[in-house]
């Protein structure tokens, strides 16, 4: 796995997540209309880096439609094992040899409705690491948490456990996304400053926990309703690196003026 290093401008990041939408041969489809126009994009494909997670049946077509377009292939979820008796579950190595680099993992929904907690998100990082993956590892805070001003403590909470113990070289190698609950999917978006403190909130915890700056080494993604009307306001802040972007990722045009925002913002 290659890591991301601390330069003068961290890398630019658009991550699509489709959810559970989408058949493999609407997938492939989209992820072709995405590639035209990254093809047809001058500023690419310098930046921003542009991963697509599908949901697992989808990984194949969407890989093979994006070959060649220098967008990058990930998934939504892996298990921390690397194999065994865990039914519906998949491995790092599994979506590897899928042709992923890239995986999510404790997004909110995983959270909320799958009941993962910190340690197992800590588990599952590592086993991205292990297996070849960079994982882009979820972290925020829900509605009744934000609204007793509990954010700060939430985010601390998350960071010092899932990225505890990790090498600054480790750490370096991780994408982190930063995602209000009470954002997604409602159409509630944070504003460019709450974002901001947010980020800034996280940076500060890893360099505690991980030491060796590396708040300001590593890459943090908004997510959050984000869209094309919002994008360009958010990659303003300088300490918002780029986007996790759901619902509007499953609409070529509207994902890519996301993806043109990010790429303008430098």
């Amino acid at each position: 796995m290659t890591a991301l290093r601390a330069v003068s401008r961290r890398p630019r990041i658009v991550a699509g997540n489709w959810k559970m939408n989408r058949t493999a041969t609407e997938g492939g489809a989209l992820a072709r209309e995405l590639a035209a126009l990254s093809a047809a994009d001058p500023a690419m494909p310098a930046a921003p880096v542009v991963v697509l997670c599908p949901s697992f049946p989808l990984l194949e077509a969407v890989g093979r439609a994006l070959a060649g377009s220098g967008m990058r292939l990930g998934a939504q979820n892996l298990h921390a094992e690397t194999h065994g008796a865990f039914t519906g579950e998949v491995s790092g190595a599994m979506l590897a040899a899928a042709g992923c680099a890239w995986v999510i993992v404790g997004h909110s929904e995983r959270r909320q409705l799958m009941g993962e907690t910190d340690a197992q998100v800590a588990a599952k990082l590592r086993a991205a690491q292990r297996d070849g993956l960079v994982p882009i590892v979820c972290v925020g805070e829900t509605l009744a948490e934000y609204q007793a001003n509990r954010t700060e403590e939430v985010l601390v909470r998350q960071v010092t456990t899932v990225w505890h113990g990790l090498s600054l070289e480790g750490a370096r190698g991780t994408v982190v996304a930063y995602e209000p609950v009470w954002a997604i999917g409602t159409g509630k978006v944070a504003t460019p400053e709450q974002a901001r403190d947010a980020h800034r909130v996280i940076r500060a915890t890893l360099d505690r926990v991980v030491g060796g700056e590396a708040g300001g080494a590593l890459v943090i993604l908004y997510g959050g309703s984000v869209n094309a009307g919002n994008a360009a306001s958010l990659f303003a802040e300088s300490d918002v690196d780029g986007a996790l972007v759901g619902g509007a990722s499953l609409e070529a045009a509207s994902f890519w003026k996301i993806v043109a925002a990010a790429a303008a913002a430098g």
